[in-house]
Parts: C-alpha cells; structure tokens; sequence
C-alpha cells in the first residue's frame, strides 16, 4: 500500500506514429512498468503523454474522432492491473477458495484531452480523489496549428488519509520540433509552453491590463506583452558543446526576448504566475517526444551506432553516446526546461527504429538474441537519424524552502525505464514511476519576505525558482491566437480527411451520389 502521505505515480510516454497499439502487446509491457521496483501496489494515478496518436485529419477534427485510439490504452492498462491484482489475491487466498468473479476495471479515464496529434490521459484509482480539473493548451507547429504543440491538466488530488489531505498537481504532455538541426526551436518550442501554457485566459484574469488586439509578430519577440517597445535582451552566449553549438540558424535565433513585464504590478505578476505551468503551489511533470538529439547534423555513412549487446567498455556501448544529449546540456545551460529535473537514465535510445520483417531478422536484427529468446521485435537502428534519447519525463523538483522547513520531503523515483518497441511505432515507450509527497498549498507556497525563522524564508538561490520568478514572462494574446489556429484545423482537418482518405472519399461519393439523385428526381417529378 501506498503511505497516505505520499501520491503513487505512473507517467508514460510514446509517440504512437499514428498507428492504433496492439492491446494485448502494450499490456505485457505495462505490466513489465507496473511491476518495475514496486513495492506498493498498483499506482494512483497513470498518465498517459501521447503523441502522433491519431493521422493529422482526425486529430484536427475534434475529440470524437479520437476515442478509437485511445481506447486500446485504456484496455491495456486496466489488464495489466487486472493480472498483477489476480496475481496478488491467488497468492494470498487459500488454495480451496474458488476464484473470485471479475472485477470492474482497475482504472477510470478521468480526462482526455489533445493538441493536434498530442494528447494527455489521466487515469485514475479512484476518480473521486480527482477535483478542480483545469486545461490547458499551446500549439507551435504550422502557423501555431497543433501538429506540434503541448496540453496540460491540473487538478487536485485529494489522499484517501482520514484527514484528506490534498495537493495540486499539473501535467504537461507535448511534442516538441523534430529534425537534428532544430535544436534552437525545440527551446523556443519550450520558452512557447512556458508563455503560452496558461490555464485561464490572462486577459480574463485581467481585464483591461493589456492591449486589445495582440502585437504583430516581429513586435510579439521584442515585446511579449504588447506593453511598448523594448530593446531585446540576449542571452549569455551558450558554452562551447558540439551538440549545442552546431547548426544553420543565428545565435540570436536561441535568446529570451525582454520579458516585457516590468511595467507590470506585482500583484499582476502574481496572478500571470497563479495560471502558468509554475504556479507556486503546484507539482509539475512533463512527458513527450522532446526530440532532442545527440548531434545538430545527421549522421554520415559509415558512423558508429549505440549497441546494447556491447560490453560496457566498449566505445559502441550505449552508454558512451549518452554524453552528447542536447537536452542535457541544454537544460543545465539554462536555455530550455527551466528548473526541471530528471532522474538517471540508465537504458538506451528511444529513437529510430526500423523495424524488420520477419525474413530479414536473422541477417539485419539489431537485437536478434532478443528477438530469439524473449520474442522481441527484430529492428536495426535508422541510418538516416542518430539514434537518441527523444523521448523523457521531467519533473519539479520539490522547492528549497519546501525542503528545508520539512526535511524528509521528497519526490522519490521507483523506476526510469524504456519499455520494448512495439511493431507500430519507431519509439520505444519511456516510463517514470515515483511517490511524491501531497502537500498542502499552504506548504508548497514561497514564505513571506518577512517569515520569522530566516533558515526557511527565500534564500537568493530560491530567487531562480520557476516558481518564484518565471524564466518567460506570460503571453496574454496567446489565447486569441489558439482560437484563430483552431479554427485553421478544423478546416485542415476536414479538407484532409475528405481528399485523403478512404473514409473522406466515402462521403464525397455518397454526397456527389445523393445530389445527382437529388437532381434526377427533380427533373423527373418537377
């Protein structure tokens, strides 16, 4: 059992390739996640970060369209519980007890929600822990449409505890630019969730504070707040990395634009702060394909590849490439996932696999021990991409203040893993299990200037906190900006599915169909 005063969470991500998952295969390797270092049962709460998850036209189309994909999640989740909890109860029940009836399913879809192809899946043990859910979404793919794009949720959780504690947690699922050479605008992709991200619209929280109408765009990077021209601020210049300081664009293309904020009243700064993704009170986790590479050029012919089978001395071993992750370096030079942690990683790539057919195994498999022995998928890596760690799960980590007036408070990781690749997709799942202390707001909020016992009040460390001070200022125009771009899908959405694909020729036939029958009859009865 899980200690009341801790939450148990399960948070996956995969990039799905627009394929439908085989339930019954998923299931095996939730169980393999759902078992990983366990020693407390089943998890709270299992949320799902989701991308590619549907084709483009359904994603753009609306919710309904998507209910078929995620279905066979909700499917393999409930039956990996399902095995692990008969497990349990056969071992513990008398051997002449007949076997229990089947039990309703483990797990409840609490929310569903999608930007473009990323979506984010809240199941829940108990739905009634859940309350006060709030959504959030930011697109920034083609003309800030959802093909690339990030959906939050935030809720309170409320612990099963007789004195039913509760805390505040925020999840965030995205799916950042690809290619090797767009590592710039995966960090500007992250600085577009940070201003972007907000769980009610800015101008609603504070009516007449800003401009009407939003900046044009050259004006929104120099001013983000559309408050008056300011000269663009620059970043440090990045430290000397081969995996950071590679690549076609300007250096100026990766600097923060002004904040824009300091006109602002303090009380307004804390309101902006109150809706984005560091609300103080809040635990934030954040999942997704991040595609952040291990070089800013694609591989040439002949380059060495990462081996699992290698020993680990060997220069070929995973291991040895995993010091050129981008995200890495980023996130320690301050240029992307501000004040986000991420626990050891321990396994191997999650990007790109080809996948082999059956005949090519024996003379192409990476992995044909595995595919030998345990029934793997047989693939080789991509020649076209560097094998990297593209997918993660990142979270906050618990606040300076928060850790020195409650020693023992802590975010403790279960397990960090890759789980195998799936016949449907190029990524392998990652999963992150780990317990997280519920705490109340009141005990995750920063201390007043003026807190009596200086060892917990603000230190100047605590000043680079998210929480405290937010590494973008907030975009107030970002939500008329959505409404516009979803309009957009839905007309791409739609023009998509009737031009391209069997089920939109369908339609049109039958329309062209039923007008021409239409016109008959009008010319025969008319």
């Amino acid at each position: 059992m899980t200690p009341a005063s801790t939450l148990d969470l399960l948070f996956i991500t995969l990039n799905c390739a627009k394929n439908l998952v085989n339930p019954g295969v998923f299931a095996s390797h939730l169980h393999g996640a759902l078992t990983r270092n366990a020693t407390t049962g089943l998890p709270n709460l299992v949320v799902f970060s989701l991308q590619e998850v549907a084709p483009l036209s359904y994603s753009f189309m609306g919710p309904y369209f998507l209910s078929k994909y995620y279905a066979p999640y909700e499917e393999a989740l409930n039956a990996a519980a399902e095995r692990i909890v008969t497990t349990t109860t056969t071992s513990t029940s008398p051997s002449d007890q007949p076997p229990s009836p089947r039990s309703a399913p483990a797990y409840t879809l609490v929310r569903s929600n999608n930007i473009g192809m990323t979506s984010l899946l809240l199941f829940a043990l108990s739905p009634r822990s859940i309350s006060n859910l709030q959504d959030a979404v930011i697109g920034f793919g083609v003309q800030e449409m959802g093909n690339k794009g990030a959906v939050g949720c935030r809720f309170t959780y409320t612990s099963s505890s007789p004195d039913k504690k509760s805390t505040v947690l925020t999840f965030v699922a995205t799916h950042l630019a690809a290619m090797e050479w767009n590592l710039k605008k995966r960090n500007a992709n992250w600085r577009s969730i940070v201003s972007g991200l907000t769980f009610s619209n800015p101008k609603d929280a504070l009516p007449g504070v800003f401009p009407a109408v939003a900046p044009p765009d050259g004006d929104r990077d120099r001013d983000q707040l559309g408050l008056g021209e300011r000269q663009q601020q620059q970043r440090p210049p990045s430290p000397a990395s081969a995996s950071s300081s590679e690549g076609s664009e300007e250096e100026e293309d990766d600097a923060l634009p002004d904040r824009g904020d300091s006109d602002l009243d303090p009380s307004h700064l804390s309101t902006l702060q109150e809706l984005s993704i560091f609300a103080p009170a809040t635990h934030l986790f954040l999942a997704g394909d991040l595609n952040y590479r291990i070089s800013s050029t694609t591989p040439p012919p002949g380059s060495l590849f990462p081996s699992f089978s290698a020993d680990p001395s060997d220069p070929a071993h995973w291991s040895h490439f995993l010091p050129r992750d981008q995200l890495t370096a980023e996130r320690l030079a301050g240029r992307t996932l501000h004040g986000l942690s991420e626990a050891e990683i321990s396994f191997g790539p999650s990007y790109k696999y080809d996948v082999l057919p059956g005949d090519e195994a024996d003379t192409a498999a990476e992995n044909l021990e595995g595919v030998k022995t345990r029934g793997e998928v047989p693939w080789k890596w991509a020649p076209h991409r560097w094998p990297s760690w593209c997918d993660r799960v990142l979270y906050l980590d618990l606040p300076g203040w928060v850790k020195r007036s409650r020693p023992g408070k802590q975010i403790e990781t279960v397990a960090y893993d890759i789980l195998p690749l799936m016949a449907s997709s190029d990524h392998r799942p990652v999963f992150w299990r780990g317990r997280i202390p519920i705490l109340s707001e009141e005990e995750m909020l920063p201390p007043t200037a003026g807190a009596e016992e200086v060892e917990v009040g603000l230190k100047e460390e605590d000043m680079k906190d998210p929480r405290v001070t937010l590494p973008v200022a907030i975009d107030p125009h970002a939500w008329e900006r959505r409404a516009a771009a979803r309009r957009r899908e839905v007309v791409a959405g739609w023009s998509i599915f009737l031009w391209a694909t069997k089920e939109g020729a369908g339609v049109l036939g039958g329309g062209l169909l039923l007008g021409a029958l239409t016109w008959w009859l009008w010319r025969v009865l008319g």
